[in-house]
This record gives C-alpha cells, structure tokens and sequence, in this order.
C-alpha cells in the first residue's frame, strides 16, 4: 500500500514552514542552500513528492501515467541506449494509456536535475514506469512510497516493484548455441551494452550459459562495450581489429552495434560470414535489409512500453494486489550473417 506522506509532515521535520517545503521541490528561490538539502532529504526519507492538483480530487486520478527514459545523450560523445528501442517503449506506453483514455507524461533523466525532473513529475501522475538505469535503485525505493511504480528491464527481486522485461538471457543463449552447434564455432565473443544496462548483463549471462553447455570457456567480461550504438559497435571493433583479437564469431548486445561492426569489418575487408559470423539482439527494421542479412532476436519492444502501462494501471486500481513480474518472450531469427543459407525463424 503506498503510503503518501504529507507537506506538513516534511515540514514539521525540517523546522520550516509548508511554503518553504513548497519552494524548495519546484526549484524555487528564497532559502538557503542548507535549507534546500535539509527539506530534500526530508522528503526523500518520508518518500513525499508535490502533488499536482488533481489529487485534491475525490478520484485522487489525474489521468496521466508517467514514463522515465535515460537521457540518450548524457554521455557526450556516443548515446547509451539505443532511440529506436526508446521509441518503440514509448509508443506503446503511449497506445495503452490512449485506450483508457489516459496521458503520458514522458521525461528523460540527467544527473542532478534528472533526477529533482523524475521527482517532479512523480508529483503530477498517477504512477510511473521506469525504463532501466533512469533512476537508481534508491530513488525508485523512495518514489514507490508515494506513488505506483513499474519497472521496465530491470528487475530489483521479490520485494521491489512490479516488473516487465524480455527474455534476454534466453534469447542470447538461444542464438549463440545456434551459433555452436549448428556452424561448430568455439571462438565467441560477446559484444556487450553500457556496464551498467541490465539488459546488456542477461544478455552475455545467456551468452556465458551457452558456452558452459557446450563445455566451451566462459569469458568473466564482454569482449569489448559498444554503448548499445552503431558508432560504439564499430569503434569497439575497429580496436579488437588493430590488435588482431577478433574471434570467428561476434554476438552483439543489440542490432545498432551489429550494424557497426559490420561496417568494422567491410572496412577491414572482412567477409561476413565468411571470415567472420556476427548476430544482433533486438530485430529492428534495418536488420532484414542488411547484406548479408542479420541473424538477431527479436524482442517485443512495442508490447513491452504496453504491458508496462497495463500493469501500471492495475496497480494504481488495486494497490494492494500481488506483486506482478511479467517476462516476454523473444524470438530468434535465422539469416545470413551467421553463416546459414536460408533465412528461417524459431519460436
């Protein structure tokens, strides 16, 4: 049950009064910066952010469900998380708030002010969805004491919020055995996401299961990180080329990086898959177009923004309902880049 801590509260504990309290959340003026850290970590202790001012309703709904991305550009030089996956999340985040009539509120998270952004936008909605590494663990910990929270990819066990994910580990572990056991290759490297992307360690822990059913060695790291982008998947192996370290075949974290070190290697005059296999993850639109043909798996990007926006609802209709983990399944296409002739699909 969310238990929703009040202004009054957060001001009687920090010793000031609730227009203080007020001005201090929406980034207002008139107090000093002890002030400001003393009512924040008041706050964030209690799990109270503002309310919007539909929740002085007797509904106590304002009709708007939020969704928190990690902001695609704080990095600088190359983007952490794929847009396209971002975008597929959001337009059916967007597709099953539209079917009961609701909104989306969408924010992207940015160090310091992503994070004063995440707690305001809390504050206007009725619940949230947080896609993976928007916010960290505590943050999430303190905003489901006030509001409904769904977390997308990151799973936080039996006691943390609800959750919605892919089976990523399973379609890694599904592709690369096809990779063992149907073309007999033993040297494998796994091109991995951000260190910190959740989706990006089940997908090398798939990687690793493979590789130990096969009695082949398993590797303690990816080969080399590509930042889940084309740029980072072919810087990534344009580096493993200079220094003559590239395996027989590369399992890529996502589609964009598989897309790079094809580029990579045509450039280093290396055929695919002759001299070298490489798979994707994911299945976006290019894939299917690329020559060769991208082996990948696809995971329901569209159904994952949607199944987090149902889930969302029915706890915000029944707070006290059971726990819910909801993981999607993946399927692995079969094309050309992994060295088969004939393109096919499993289940």
């Amino acid at each position: 049950m969310v238990d929703r801590s009040t202004i009054y509260e957060v001001a009687e504990r920090s010793g000031v009064s609730t227009a203080t309290v007020s001005r201090v959340m929406t980034g207002g003026r008139g107090f000093s910066t002890a002030t400001r850290e003393r009512v924040e970590a008041i706050a964030s202790e209690l799990g109270w952010v503002p309310s919007g001012p539909a929740r002085g309703l007797a509904s106590r709904r304002s009709g708007i469900v939020g969704l928190l991305f990690p902001d695609l550009g704080q990095s600088g030089g190359v983007e952490e998380e794929s847009p396209l996956y971002v975008d597929q999340v959001i337009r059916g985040a967007e597709r099953a708030a539209t079917a009961v009539g609701d909104a989306v509120l969408i924010a992207a998270t940015q160090s310091a002010y992503g994070r004063r952004l995440a707690f305001s936008v809390a504050g206007k909605v009725d619940g949230l969805v947080v896609m993976a590494r928007s916010l960290s663990e505590e943050d999430i910990t303190t905003l489901a004491r006030s509001v409904p929270i769904v977390v997308l990819a990151n799973h936080y066990g039996g006691d943390g919020p609800d959750f919605v994910g892919a089976d990523n580990r399973g379609g890694c572990r599904e592709i690369t055995s096809h990779l063992i056991n149907e073309h007999a290759y033993t040297d494998l490297g796994f091109l991995g996401g951000p260190p910190d992307s959740p989706d990006s360690a089940e997908r090398f822990a798939g990687f690793c299961e493979a590789l130990r059913a096969a009695g082949l060695r398993v590797p303690r790291k990816p080969l080399a990180s590509g930042g889940f982008t084309e740029a980072g998947g072919r810087q990534a192996v344009e580096k493993l080329t200079a220094r003559g370290r590239l395996p027989r075949a590369i399992v890529c974290g996502n589609d964009e990086m598989a897309m790079g070190a094809l580029l990579a290697l045509r450039s280093a005059r290396l055929r695919v898959p002759a001299d070298i296999a490489v798979t994707g993850f994911d299945d976006i639109a290019v894939a299917r177009h690329l020559r060769p043909g991208l082996s990948t798996v696809s995971q329901p990007m569209h159904a994952l923004g949607e199944r987090s926006v149902q889930v969302l609802l029915d706890r915000i209709a029944d707070p006290d309902a059971p726990r819910q983990s909801v993981v999607l399944p993946v399927r692995v296409h079969i094309r050309r880049s992994c060295g088969c002739q004939t393109q096919r699909r499993r289940t």
